[in-house]
Order: C-alpha cells, then structure tokens, then sequence
C-alpha cells in the first residue's frame, strides 16, 4: 500500500509555488507529485477533488465489505471514496503498478520533521475502527486520553484527537511537523519566503512567544509547525 496525502487547489500555479518556496521535490510534474523528503503530496487541480487522504494498492475488495458495516462507501473511478469521522475524505484507489519513489536522498523542507496528519475526530472510536481496516496500527496514546497515534505499513502516521482538545484554530486535515528547539528558526525561514501565516500561537509559552504556527496551502490543507 502507498499513501499519498492528497490537496485541491484553486489554481495550479498557485499551489506549486507554495510547495516550490517550502523546497518540496517535484517527484512528477504531470501528475503533480511532490515530497517534503518524507511525505508524498499529490495537487489535484480537478473542481470535485477535497483534502484528505488517497492509499493505493492493487485490490481493496475486502476493507470495503468490512467498512461497509460502519460507514458509507461510495465506488469511484479506479476505486472507493469514504470518510472518518472528521469529514476527511479517504480515496481508495486500486492499482496494480506500485508507487516507486525513493526519497532516501531527497532534502527535507523547509517545514522540518514530518510527523503525518492530525484529525479531531467526533467520534474516535468510529474512526478508529475505520483505520484499523485500513491497515493502521494503534502506537501511542488512547481514547481515554483524547488522542491516538496510528501507523501503517506505509510508515504514515494519523493522530486522532478529540473535539476542543488543541488550544488554536484546527483545520480537518492538518499536516503536523515537530521540530523541537529548532522551531523558532524555521518559523523565521517561513517569515523570510512571505507566506501567510494563518496563527501565531503562544498559548503554549509562558513568556507569550510565538513558538509554533498554523500555515495552509492554497486548497486549504492546514500545516501545523510546532517545536513539540
């Protein structure tokens, strides 16, 4: 399987050179694939397209009898759309000819550590169980704790937390980079590409430091780059 975090965009243009000035590899310019050194991105300029995820593999026959039983699964072209319980939408999409990218020597962004996508999910349990089928693993926290790590065979990481858990704007999905003592310094690149920020946050600092902050590209997918 091979996971691809998947974005819209408004205008094409717009949305390369968004990821251009982060230092994202163009891994495909026809298709619009792109990497952070760990991740890879796909652009989809098409009216109908919606953030979220797309995982590809050659059959998903039995996930979806499995999903069916909890949520809505609707066919699509080359495959299966549905949705957890943040409203992100999980394209399922089967093809035989696997991804190969290698992304062994490619730079990370300017955003820093990659640490996959965050989600508040409604219901955690729902999109747990939703996950799960999806071939992701359970590796840190609970739902009695309000937040979950899972990780699939793909490396990917979803956190699930609970509604009003996160002091600041939340945007379903986000992409979530954890850089640690290093994040003042690649906030301060962010400043020097002009792009906009859409927080600051401070909540987290007693002196009132703006020590992590909220970006989104132009097809609305929200990046957190926060130092932990």
């Amino acid at each position: 399987m091979k996971t691809i975090i998947h974005t819209p965009t408004p205008n094409i243009d717009q949305s390369l050179d968004f990821y251009k000035k982060l230092n994202f590899a163009v891994l495909s310019a026809t298709d619009h694939l792109l990497t952070d050194g760990n991740a890879i991105f796909e652009i989809n300029e098409d009216r109908h397209a919606r953030a979220g995820l797309k995982l590809l593999k050659s059959s998903w026959k039995e996930e979806v009898d499995k999903l069916e039983d909890i949520t809505t699964v609707l066919p699509i072209e080359k495959g299966y759309l549905l949705s957890d319980t943040s409203g992100v939408w999980i394209y399922l999409i089967e093809q035989e000819e696997e991804l190969q990218y290698d992304l062994e020597d490619i730079p990370l962004s300017v955003l820093g550590n990659f640490a996959g996508i965050s989600l508040e999910a409604v219901d955690m349990e729902r999109s747990l169980a939703i996950y799960e089928i999806l071939d992701f693993t359970k590796t840190m926290g609970d739902i009695e704790q309000g937040w979950i790590g899972l990780t699939n065979h793909d490396n990917f990481t979803v956190s699930l937390m609970k509604p009003n858990s996160c002091p600041h704007l939340f945007f379903n999905p986000s992409i979530t980079y954890f850089n640690g003592k290093s994040n003042p310094v690649i906030i301060h690149k962010i400043r020097e590409l002009d792009l906009p920020i859409t927080e600051e946050i401070t909540a987290f600092n007693e002196e009132g430091i703006v020590d992590n902050i909220i970006i989104r590209d132009p097809g609305g997918y929200g990046f957190f780059i926060f130092n932990d």
